[in-house]
């Protein structure tokens, strides 16, 4: 259940209420594609860093180590060791990522491994089955996840497509729910729209599948070439015709101004690898900025990545010696900077909810924006 407590504008303040606990909204989820931040970073660590959900691909846990496994292990959270909500991606975005080695049906997608090449199945049916197996709080719609640019004639199809794999998942999901054996009896539906950059099905799609009165409404297809502005018009265009009352979910979003910019418009949660892949290639974020450890000014710095930053990073380490782990090629290196990083991005969004709190989140934006590199603004 979401509790919309305060809003500025379109921005908005709540409260989503899990089998796993309260999300406090906007919020920001932290990627561990195959149920483990890339870096070094365990489930203790990310209560440290003010994690609230982590976020687990439903096609890479299919694969490796299977879905059927970690049920009888008692499900994903056992598994990972982690108490908190887990949202599960549905594994469309990798299915449909893989070109060369898939073909789209009305039934599903037939795609082969990028492991070991065998042949695999999956539609709105068996995304669903695997996510249940693997015991999620929220579980994501199966959907087709059209290229970037594409023929308007085709985005119609495949919209259409999938509304009716939608429908498809929420029949299973309840039938699943329902079950003895399932997990978490109390899964949560997220259903994605999606039409490109083409408005009139951006709209006509949100219009349709806040009819089905799902528990959150995400919206795919975007950040994938298209340009900032591009992104943030059709999220004018689209997040009015979602369900206020229900959590707004931007797929894979994105650098802190984006995500300044996208709150502003009405999105409840975001997704990023950026925080932890640019942290394991020595890129640190800041209130002005990233900066990259690697540069030969760091060689002598003994001050941490940011005085403003009270994260176990900033509170313990400089930048030369994290600078020096990298060129030593210890692993530590990139454990400190992703932990910096996810705390970076998670207190930003306390932040945020406390700005919308007390009725300042224009300022804090603009205060925000101002701060960062030209290169953080585009």
């Amino acid at each position: 259940m979401y509790k919309l407590l305060k809003t500025e504008g379109r921005a908005k303040r709540g409260e989503f209420i899990t089998p796993h606990g309260v999300i406090q909204t906007p919020v920001f989820m932290n990627v561990g594609t195959a149920g483990a931040i890339k870096g070094a970073v365990s489930s203790f660590d990310l209560k440290d860093i003010k994690c609230q959900v982590e976020l687990s691909n439903t096609y890479h846990l299919h694969l490796r180590p299977g879905d059927k496994i970690i049920k009888k292990l008692g499900g994903l959270h056992k598994f990972m060791v982690w108490d908190r909500p887990i949202l599960t991606d549905s594994g469309g975005f990798q299915v449909f990522s893989l070109t060369s080695l898939r073909k789209i049906k009305e039934e599903g997608v037939y795609f082969s491994s990028h492991i070991d090449g065998r042949k695999i199945f999956m539609g709105p049916e068996e995304s669903m089955e695997i996510q249940s197996n693997l015991g999620s709080t929220i579980a994501m719609a199966f959907d087709e996840c059209p290229p970037y640019p594409a023929e308007k004639e085709y985005m119609i199809d495949s919209v259409a497509r999938t509304t009716r794999w939608l429908e498809r998942c929420l029949k299973k999901i309840k039938e699943l729910n329902s079950r003895e054996d399932t997990i978490n009896k109390k899964q949560m539906l997220f259903g994605i729209n999606q039409g490109g950059t083409y408005e009139d099905i951006r709209i006509s799609h949100a219009k349709r599948i806040s009819e089905l009165d799902l528990d959150g409404y995400a919206i795919g297809g975007l950040a994938v070439g298209e340009v900032h502005s591009e992104m943030y018009r059709i999220l004018d265009e689209v997040i009015p015709y979602l369900p206020q009352n229900k959590p707004t979910y931007l797929m894979g979003v994105g650098t802190p101004a984006n995500i300044l910019e996208a709150v502003d418009r009405g999105v409840d949660f975001f997704d990023c690898v950026l925080p932890a892949r640019n942290g394991r290639h020595a890129n640190v974020y800041t209130n002005k900025g990233k900066l990259n450890l690697l540069n030969a000014k760091y060689e002598l710095d003994d001050t941490p990545i940011s005085d403003e930053c009270h994260c176990p990073v900033c509170r313990n380490y400089s930048k030369a010696y994290i600078r020096h782990l990298f060129k030593a090629k210890e692993m530590l290196s990139m454990r400190l900077c992703v932990i910096h990083n996810l705390y970076f991005f998670n207190n930003m969004m306390k932040e945020i909810r406390e700005a919308i709190d007390i009725g300042c989140f224009s300022d804090y934006k603009r205060k925000r924006l101002d701060g960062f590199l030209e290169n953080d603004k585009i």
